[in-house]
């Protein structure tokens, strides 16, 4: 089991930045990748960006690319999203998880460990 504690959610003005957390705590020597995933009202859980957990390569959804950084620091076992130049449309509850098996990491099925998710929220 891996447990996941995500932080650093707001309200925040268009055009402003806000850090994400994930804590994970566990058998976290599992993890192949962790990533960030976001849900706004009414939508389907989408994926922004991941990170593998041994090399720290990166991917990112086209919407969020040259805006969010993914990081990660496996001495904490906690993994970040720097959101920069957010927009309204960034407004979503985020989640980290944990995926295991090493593929298909951009669909949150393969997923297998979640937080509860930290609540962002951009105005115009």
């Amino acid at each position: 089991q891996v447990q996941l504690v995500e932080s650093g959610g707001g309200l925040v003005q268009a055009g402003g930045s806000l850090r994400l957390s994930c804590a994970a705590s566990g058998r976290t020597f599992t993890a192949y990748a962790m990533g960030w995933f976001r849900q706004a009202p009414g939508g389907e859980r989408e994926f922004v960006a991941r990170i593998t957990w041994s090399g720290g390569i990166t991917d990112y959804a086209d919407s969020v690319k040259g805006r969010f950084t993914i990081s990660r620091d496996n001495a904490k076992n906690a993994m970040y999203l720097q959101m920069n130049s957010l927009k309204p449309e960034d407004t979503a509850l985020y989640y980290c998880a944990v995926n295991n098996v090493g593929y298909g990491l951009r669909s949150d099925r393969m997923y297998a460990y979640w937080g509860q998710g930290t609540q962002v929220t951009v105005s115009s």
